[in-house]
């Protein structure tokens, strides 16, 4: 959520910064003015009714010690209808509060000022670019190729199980799955000063507004009913990354500064419905509803904020590198960032069976809005309250880097060269083509 405090001293510089976006939220800085404005003159009003409430209230018990009865009987009447006034001031206090309150919600952060202008993906600057693309003695297969072949993916199952766009892994399959997930996750905790937390896989509402994916993400969720009592539909939530439990975890504290930075990695697999995408318009494993994936978590000072942005970044290219995957890191542009970030930079992989890139890491700054959002602070050693930055990042996601990974190292007869640091979880050097029956 944007600061209030900016926005009613500084409207220019917000309408500017959000026109960068080009989502048309500039034209909500005057909606908030208003809003603010009405409720702000309505609470002075309040005030001021209380105070007169109160001036009353002790003339009565003068006149009441004077036997002045029927003076003080007036009295009453008035403070009476003071208090009346007073009632329906505090319900228009809320429901502006509330008005504005729903506007602020659905307003983006602002790009931070290092953040290339643009507004599609054609116009993101490659920051920098990692190895070669695979050279191949033959024609490279296709990941569904190669899952079908050596039965690691089932695709036709696992759209009988459920629907189009969910994935059943097989045999090797499943190993390499769990096996990369392993590996992320000790890499981060082991080698990148993560904490690794285990968050659940339903949250309330509350923590989806919290990183922002409420109220403007609302049709891509997947609601939970429990059983048959349909009143729950609404109030939790299948999780759409661990980004929206661990982000959470500190909601309404004050934390000590000496407990920043804090740094957390989580895996989770994670489902969204993505509204209008029914059969996804492709087979694969490229979009899908549910996915596994290890996300990184930080909250810092807000000095600390952007060097550990690029801390975040090398955690995530540190994954594509230990693998021997090809990659670039692109640096979003305004009109391409997501909803809460300041600043993203993206990761996307080379896949050669598909001829492109595919993103598998969204490393963000999104500086204290949704620190705002969620009522985080910590206390800075001077002894003020300040609002933490927050960071998230992909570390990374599956199940493209499982179809970088198959499509990189496929070899011509068939079978997938497993990288060295896999090695240890898989106890295999490859993934052999199976034998006839």
């Amino acid at each position: 959520m944007l600061d209030i405090k900016l926005i009613r001293e500084n409207p220019a510089y917000v309408r500017e910064r959000l026109a960068t976006r080009h989502g048309g939220d500039e034209a909500q800085v005057d909606t908030v003015l208003q809003l603010d404005e009405k409720r702000r003159a309505l609470l002075v009003e309040v005030e001021q009714l209380k105070a007169s409430r109160n001036r009353v209230s002790k003339d009565i018990g003068a006149l009441m010690g004077q036997k002045k009865l029927a003076e003080a009987e007036a009295k009453k009447t008035e403070t009476r209808e003071i208090g009346d006034r007073i009632t329906l001031l505090d319900k228009s206090v809320a429901e502006t509060e509330a008005a504005l309150n729903a506007v602020m919600l659905r307003m983006p952060n602002l790009p931070h000022s290092t953040v290339a202008l643009g507004s599609t993906a054609a116009e993101n600057p490659v920051i920098r670019v990692h190895g070669e693309a695979s050279a191949f003695a033959f024609k490279p297969k296709t990941h569904i190729e190669i899952c079908e072949q050596l039965q690691l993916v089932d695709f036709a199952r696992g759209t009988k199980l459920s629907g189009s766009g969910f994935l059943l892994y097989t045999n090797w399959g499943a190993k390499l799955e769990r096996a990369l997930i392993q590996f992320l996750l000790d890499l981060h905790t082991e080698q990148h000063g993560y904490t690794e937390v285990a968050p659940p896989y339903i949250v309330g509402r509350h923590c989806m507004e919290g990183v922002g994916q409420f109220p403007k993400f609302l049709d891509q969720a997947y609601a939970v009913q429990e059983g048959l009592d349909t009143s729950s539909i609404g109030q939790l939530y299948l999780v759409p990354t661990a980004e929206a439990p661990v982000a959470n975890i500190h909601r309404e504290e004050i934390l000590k500064f000496s407990q920043l930075p804090i740094r957390y990695a989580a895996y989770s697999p994670c489902f969204r419905a993505e509204a209008g995408a029914a059969g996804l318009g492709t087979r694969g494993m490229i979009r899908v509803h549910q996915f596994d994936k290890v996300e990184l978590i930080k909250i810092v000072t807000p000095e600390q904020g952007y060097e550990e942005l690029e801390k975040l970044v090398n955690n995530a290219e540190r994954v594509l590198q230990l693998l021997g995957l090809h990659y670039h890191v692109i640096n979003l542009c305004t009109g391409d960032m997501g909803f809460a970030s300041a600043k993203t930079y993206d990761i996307e992989v080379w896949a050669p069976g598909q001829n492109q890139y595919l993103e598998v890491s969204s490393c963000s700054n999104c500086e204290d809005f949704q620190a705002r959002r969620m009522s985080l602070r910590y206390k800075t050693e001077e002894g003020d309250n300040r609002l933490p930055h927050i960071l998230n990042g992909s570390g990374t996601a599956l199940a493209r880097l499982f179809v970088a990974l198959i499509e990189t190292h496929q070899q011509a007869d068939g079978s997938v060269l497993i990288p060295d640091p896999l090695r240890p979880y898989l106890k295999t050097d490859r993934i052999p083509v199976p034998t006839a029956a």
